[in-house]
């Protein structure tokens, strides 16, 4: 995770230092593995009855499932919102003016 966020430029400079704890992804995977391959390429067809047989078959509960499912939203409109570069300067000069310091 550490490497694909140091691909975003100014990332890797602000990351140095850090450690990521690649355990904490195995709920994620593990509910990532529960879904089919259709569900993993269109994640709009994950209804509750879905969320709650994808919680089951990860040991997680819906709560969890939930919540990777607003997580993935959330960076699919940040995803986009990178990709026009007028937006990514924007981004860019807030973040300068933070100081350059990540936002705890």
């Amino acid at each position: 995770m550490k490497d694909i966020v140091g691909m975003i430029p100014g990332m890797k400079k602000a990351l140095k230092g850090t450690e990521v704890d690649n355990e904490a992804f195995n709920p994620i995977i593990a509910m990532i593995d529960s879904m089919t391959p259709k569900e993993r390429s269109s994640p709009q067809l994950i209804n509750q009855s879905r969320r709650r047989r994808i919680a089951q078959g990860s040991g997680s509960n819906l709560q969890e499932v939930n919540k990777l499912m607003k997580q993935f939203e959330e960076t699919k409109k940040m995803m986009k919102l990178m990709s026009n570069k007028k937006n990514m300067m924007n981004m860019m000069r807030q973040f300068k003016n933070m100081g350059g310091k990540m936002p705890q």
